[in-house]
């Protein structure tokens, strides 16, 4: 079947899910007037009532999807955007243009700046998508932030090369038809009512038929529109936006975990503007192979059963098939799509404004460095609790089995039955404790851990729980060295956040701590380095 009579047989479908309904209000209409025309004795006259408030619930349900459906192309405002006019930012805008204008279709009405690594053109449609409306683009602002400007031109024609109803004017109804039928679809599943929940599952069935009708047909529009980028920037520039993408996706889901949210348990946010600006940063310590690393410990996002952008590999394997031009992507060309724009720091700064919620915009605001060191404070009071915890316990039960008296040393808040914190053993305390073999078994027995290692004796026992005491010691020297001021702060944009050590501690450190948590604890190492750090100046 070619892709025209394919995409006909689609609009058919598209009208037939309109018409769906007004066959079934027309049935039910019909079912009523023949209750009301044809009385019933009284005995059975509660069903004719039945029925008639039966068909009215169902009918409400199917109008309130027609409406939808009528609906679901109307552009609604957009709250978590900033809006850019031309006179804003010309530069950006004469982009949008040429790459409308190359695919034939008029430029977006409106364009907004997002905080996605995404790009979209959506458009105000009517009757069934033949009539157009007005028409909206966004743009990622991180989207930018990690493109090249040639790579930004691709994405441009590709998104606009949606538009362009490449082999026939019902191939782009049928994209918007797509979007149409999700949307009511969607809106069928939120009914409250069973009622809405019957109808729903009609709709839902005869959308599958028609997503699954339609998929050739979305996908051949995608396609389409890559060979559109392709002739506007170039194949290979082209290939290369598909293959960055992903990549910034992956970052740019790491830096709001890992940085942007650093301090909201802390009740901080790093500096105005920098919530969303700080992924720049990001991007100038990471390029390559270290960038896409980033995505390694990320699950990828499942594939929707109807999606219309074919598997990305696809997509790169069929540009590579077309001939070469004379344009590639300049590796060495590190200028982004953020050069297109004015006064980028407004712009982050307002998204920022857009995007935050009311609670999370109260929180104080600090200097990365300030966000990196109470995270690593927070993070190291973290590690090493459950290990002060654990020796606290120990000691309070050495102390009773000798049957002495519970010192204050060891003594426990009489409301909560813990060890309260002022009185957890400090790190000399603990590796006092190690010396004296409590190490093993009982602190490593004090040890959370969880259930399916409850039964685990021995050296498996011991080489299960030996990197939670690690970590905890690592935690205490941590909060020695930030406390006396010989730790600073790294944001560590290329690494991970955390702190700097001094030198001395960087090299023997991991040793020291080792030997301290060996089947034979030696804390000498790491005593000795204590003693050093303590007579070094701050």
């Amino acid at each position: 079947m070619t892709f025209r009579l394919r995409a006909v047989r689609a609009f058919a479908l598209l009208l037939g899910f309109f018409l769906m309904g007004l066959a079934l209000l027309s049935a039910m209409a019909v079912l009523d007037w023949l209750v009301l025309t044809h009385p019933v004795t009284d005995r059975a006259a509660w069903i004719g009532g039945t029925v008639l408030t039966v068909t009215v619930l169902l009918a409400a349900a199917i109008l309130r999807g027609l409406f939808t459906f009528l609906r679901a192309g109307r552009l609604g405002p957009v709250p978590e955007g900033v809006l850019v006019t031309p006179e804003d930012q010309p530069v950006l805008w004469e982009q949008v243009r040429a790459a409308a204008e190359v695919t034939g279709q008029r430029p977006p009405d409106e364009l907004y700046l997002v905080a996605e690594v995404n790009a979209a053109v959506a458009e105000q449609s009517r009757m069934l998508g033949l009539l157009h409306g007005r028409r909206r683009m966004y743009l990622g602002l991180p989207l930018l932030a990690g493109l090249t400007v040639p790579q930004l031109r691709a994405v441009l024609a590709h998104e606009f090369g949606h538009y362009g109803n490449l082999d026939t004017r019902l191939g782009g109804v049928t994209m918007r038809g797509r979007a149409a039928l999700l949307h009511t679809v969607e809106a069928f599943q939120e009914g409250s009512t069973e009622f809405h929940q019957a109808i729903g599952a009609l709709y839902v069935g005869y959308a599958r038929l028609y997503l699954r009708t339609t998929q050739s047909v979305a996908r051949h529009q995608e396609l389409a529109a890559d060979r559109m980028a392709a002739r506007h920037a170039g194949r290979d520039t082209t290939v290369a936006a598909l293959r960055a993408i992903p990549v910034l996706a992956g970052a740019h889901t790491h830096y709001l975990d890992t940085y942007a949210a650093m301090g909201i348990s802390l009740g901080a946010l790093p500096p105005v503007g920098e919530v969303h600006g700080g992924f720049r940063r990001l991007l100038a310590a990471r390029t390559g192979e270290r960038l896409a690393a980033l995505r390694a410990g990320q699950r990828p996002p499942r594939p929707h059963p109807h999606d219309s952008h074919p598997p990305t590999a696809e997509r790169i394997a069929r540009l590579e098939q077309l001939p070469a031009d004379d344009r590639s992507d300049d590796p060495t060309d590190e200028t982004t799509g953020l050069a297109l724009l004015r006064d980028t720091d407004r712009l982050f700064t307002a998204l920022e404004a857009r995007t935050l919620s009311g609670e999370s915009a109260q929180l104080r605001r600090v200097s990365w460095d300030e966000l990196a060191m109470a995270r690593a404070i927070a993070d190291a009071e973290g590690w090493s609790r459950p290990l002060r915890v654990a020796v606290a316990r120990t000691l309070r039960s050495s102390v009773r089995g000798a049957g002495g008296a519970v010192t204050d040393a060891v003594r426990r808040d009489g409301t909560t039955g813990e060890v309260t914190d002022d009185l957890l053993p400090g790190l000399e305390e603990i590796l006092d404790a190690f010396d004296r073999g409590l190490l093993w078994p009982e602190v490593a027995d004090r040890m959370p851990k969880p259930d399916q290692a409850t039964r685990l004796v021995g050296q498996a026992a011991r080489n299960f729980i030996r990197p939670r005491i690690f970590d905890g010691l690592a935690g205490l020297v941590h909060l020695r060295l930030a406390e006396s001021g010989q730790a600073k702060p790294d944001v560590g944009w290329s690494e991970q956040p955390g702190l700097l050590l001094p030198e001395s501690w960087e090299k023997a450190m991991d040793d020291a701590i080792d030997a301290a948590v060996a089947d034979t604890p030696d804390t000498r190492s790491l005593r000795a380095l204590l003693t050093a750090s303590h007579h070094a100046p701050a």
